[in-house]
């Protein structure tokens, strides 16, 4: 809306110009997110507490964990609030990509929500069942990838890293390809939510590449250069980018150890949602296994874990999934595992930023 209003201006005021470079507005919009959880996240967690909206911790998880019991949760809000304000007010409104950013966020984010307050009902850590769901998570999924196979100009062919002319294209598969992306995405981002501050800082991580990711692919010099796809309008994504690392971060402030908040469902389902959408649309979908590598770690260690426990008559492979629980029981202090993946995580962006050039 800011850009909107005062860039038509700048025929008339030439410093108004400045509104059309998206790296100004990509800054402002993540200082606008973080500004908006300062002012409103104080206000949520006191709501949230006169509500009693407290966690549910799952019965068979380590016994530290007893402790944050009733600790607001659902706090995602916050995240998503600040994002979609700060993305409607400094993001070309006319940009395809920018609403499909938002409808995913919102959308995964609302089935979340509800996964929370079935839980809060319920007086569980279950929610609603994994096929109900997962039905509504590939419904919106389905409905981004059949948009994308409909839009002219926009390739179905897959990057592959380290590979500048391997280009495999999937035609009406890329739709199927596409929600396999965006849902897997999300269910590990939720998976690795289980410590303070343990989901946020690689989500955090995670879009800071991605927003190089996509004012890479939106800019025809750059991407030409690197020889990337070049997929026009990408560029604007960066300014939902620059949000989401500002609501991060001021969530962040709050979620750190020890967690004043939980994101929840509604929040971990919409950022996945949301990294899954942006690896589609930059073009850099297979990126996302490296730059998502600690959720990948993560989901992968719950499909080992339970897979071994059936076929070998209920020996684990880990003393507990999802596998920062694993680090925990072996005696590590629950921000050093925190921490640990953090720093795995930016290891994990450095090399995906570096096959850009590897090709």
């Amino acid at each position: 809306m800011i850009y909107h209003l005062l860039y038509p201006l700048h025929e008339t005021f030439s410093y108004f110009n400045v509104f059309r470079y998206i790296t100004f507005r990509t800054i402002y919009a993540a200082i606008t997110a973080l500004a908006i959880c300062f002012v409103f996240g104080p206000w949520l967690i006191r709501k949230l507490e006169l509500l009693q909206i407290g966690q549910s911790i799952r019965e068979d998880g380590p016994e530290t964990h007893l402790a944050k019991s009733g600790t607001p949760t659902m706090g995602g809000i916050m995240i998503i609030f600040s994002v979609v304000i700060s993305t409607l007010l400094w993001a070309n409104l006319t940009n395809d990509f920018v609403w499909m950013l938002i409808v995913v966020t919102v959308g995964f984010g609302l089935i979340g929500f509800f996964d929370d307050f079935n839980k809060l009902t319920q007086k569980n850590s279950k929610g609603i069942s994994g096929r109900t769901r997962l039905i509504f998570e590939f419904g919106i999924a389905l409905f981004i990838g059949i948009i994308l196979y409909l839009k002219p100009n926009f390739s179905e062919a897959i990057t592959i890293p380290f590979f500048k002319t391997m280009l495999p294209d999937l035609g009406w598969g890329y739709v199927l390809f596409t929600a396999f992306v965006i849902v897997g995405a999300a269910n590990a981002v939720n998976l690795t939510d289980g410590l303070d501050g343990l989901a946020i800082g690689p989500a955090l991580i995670c879009f800071i590449t991605y927003l190089l990711f996509a004012y890479f692919a939106g800019n025809a010099r750059i991407s030409g250069y690197l020889q990337i796809p070049y997929v026009p309008g990408t560029g604007e994504l960066a300014i939902f980018c620059g949000a989401m690392v500002g609501a991060c971060l001021g969530f962040l402030w709050y979620n750190t150890y020890p967690a004043q908040v939980f994101m929840g469902d509604v929040g971990s389902l919409s950022l996945g949602g949301a990294l899954g959408t942006l690896a589609i649309v930059t073009k850099q979908e297979l990126l996302l296994a490296i730059v998502g590598g600690v959720f990948v770690l993560e989901t992968v260690s719950v499909i080992f874990q339970v897979g071994w426990f059936k076929i070998s008559n209920g020996k684990r492979i880990f003393r507990m999934a999802p596998i920062h629980h694993h680090f925990e029981l072996k005696g590590w202090a629950e921000p050093k595992v925190i921490v640990r993946f953090w720093i795995i995580s930016i290891i994990l962006a450095l090399v995906a930023i570096s096959t850009l050039k590897l090709r």
